[in-house]
């Protein structure tokens, strides 16, 4: 996923993590990456899940003046919210149970750099509030310590939910989204980098071989092509990373022919017993709900006063509508069986899951 560049500075060397792209998308959001770099103000990363966003920090740091300084990252999802705020802010000697020690915290050990906060959306308010202490005042106490410790922190955090929403549940505080947001930088998913596609699996297939110990760099074939653009990729670079690393290991030949975008497809044909339900679904029947089929004539086309309605609407939302409206009608029509829905479609089974992964919250 990333190619690694030299910088000096003295005698030290840092290698400077490079995201790979050529697509005029992906040029512009690395030109507002390399503008807002240099300004020492909080900077807010926005994004799907496997876009990249720490990518992003990390070249956010090293381009700019604190280079030379530590960039410590906490992902604050992977915490519990009793943990955050010790971790962030170090805590004293017998501070709680389990406290044997004094310990530093982040922000301590950023001073001077830069501080990542990844999943910043995650931080319970009584955390948030102390985070907006530091960005106003530069300092914050230990846990059990009324001392104040100042410090010179950037900090860059990142999220993938609505930071907005949650402002206005009360999950998130408004103040603090303010400091934050001096610049909003949204990553683009890997559906609108037009032409990344295949610098990137080339990369990732080129990476798998070498780890393989092959001497043949794998070539992917037109109709896997073919098969990687027309996918929606909901997990972006990262999931193309796993696709393509699981074809290069299972070709027994210099070039890709096949793609496997869900490794979950039971060959068995039985479905594993849901944990919520405590019972076995019948496969590729996951969505199935006999109150909401529809008996209708399955050659029903679709009602023209609709068909108007949506021509009404902006290009892109109109597109969605129609492609959403599709994909729920032939689910009704072929009973919730996804694989018959595809057919029908003209699909195959990973293209229509994929566009139907958009509309799950509707479907």
């Amino acid at each position: 996923m990333v190619i690694s560049s030299q910088r000096k500075g003295g005698r030290k060397h840092f290698s400077i993590p490079e995201a790979i792209g050529q697509s005029e998308t992906f040029l512009e959001f690395q030109e507002q990456i390399s503008k807002v770099a240099p300004i020492e103000r909080p900077v807010l990363i926005l994004g799907e899940r496997g876009t990249g966003k720490e990518l992003a920090a990390s070249k956010i740091h090293f381009l700019s003046k604190r280079w030379q300084k530590p960039l410590i990252t906490l992902n604050c999802s992977a915490l519990t919210p009793t943990l955050i705020g010790s971790e962030l802010f170090g805590y004293e000697k017998g501070a709680f149970t389990g406290a044997g020690a004094r310990q530093e915290g982040r922000f301590e050990k950023a001073s001077e750099g830069t501080l990542f906060l990844d999943e910043i959306g995650t931080i319970p308010m009584e955390v948030q509030e102390k985070i907006l202490r530091v960005v106003e005042y530069g300092s914050f106490e230990r846990v059990g310590s009324s001392k104040s410790i100042n410090v010179d922190v950037r900090i860059v955090a990142a999220t993938n939910v609505d930071l907005f929403l949650m402002v206005q549940k009360g999950l998130f505080k408004a103040d603090l989204l303010d400091r934050l947001s001096f610049e909003v930088i949204y990553v683009p998913p890997l559906r609108k980098r037009q032409g990344d596609i295949l610098v990137l699996a080339n990369h990732f297939a080129a990476r798998m071989a070498f780890e393989l110990g092959r001497d043949e760099i794998p070539r992917i074939s037109s109709s896997a092509l073919q098969a990687l653009e027309s996918y929606s990729w909901p997990g972006n670079i990262r999931e193309l990373k796993n696709v393509i690393e699981r074809a290069v290991y299972k070709s027994c030949s210099d070039k890709i022919k096949e793609i496997s975008f869900n490794p979950f497809n039971n060959p068995f044909g039985d479905a594993l017993e849901d944990v919520g339900l405590g019972k076995k679904k019948k496969k590729d029947e996951s969505f199935q709900n006999p109150k909401v089929i529809d008996e209708s004539n399955s050659n029903e086309p679709i009602n023209v006063n609709v068909m108007d309605e949506i021509l009404k609407k902006p290009f892109k939302q109109a597109i969605g509508e129609l492609e959403f409206h599709l994909i729920s009608k032939a689910l009704k029509e072929c009973r919730f069986n996804q694989k018959n829905a595809a057919k029908r479609l003209g699909l195959s089974y990973d293209q229509f899951r994929g566009i139907k992964k958009k509309y799950s919250n509707k479907i």
